[in-house]
C-alpha cells in the first residue's frame, strides 16, 4: 500500500469514528490530532485497537515512546515502518 493511499485511509477513518466534518479548516494530516482536541486519551485507545487490527500490527509500549503518532502523517509513518518489516 503506497503511502498516500493509507494517509488517505487513516484519514477517512479518523474523520468518520470521530465525527470531523469534511469541511472542518482546522483538520488535515498535520494537525495535531491530541492539542486540537479531535482525539482524546480514550479515542487514542480505540485508535490502537483499529491500527492492530487493520493492518495486522502491533503497537508496543515502547512504540508509543520512540516514534510521535500525533498527527494522520505521523501515524502513516508508523505504520509504513512496522509493515515493512
Amino acid at each position: 500500500m503506497s503511502n498516500e493511499d493509507l494517509l488517505a485511509q487513516l484519514e477517512q477513518h479518523i474523520r468518520e469514528r470521530y465525527e470531523i466534518a469534511e469541511d472542518d479548516d482546522d483538520f488535515d494530516v498535520d494537525v495535531h490530532l491530541f492539542d486540537y482536541g479531535f482525539i482524546d486519551s480514550i479515542g487514542a485507545t480505540a485508535l490502537i485497537a483499529h491500527i492492530e487490527k487493520t493492518y495486522s500490527i502491533q503497537v508496543t509500549n515502547q512504540d508509543l515512546m520512540l516514534y510521535s503518532m500525533n498527527t494522520v502523517s505521523e501515524i502513516a509513518d508508523f505504520i509504513s515502518k512496522k509493515t515493512a518489516r
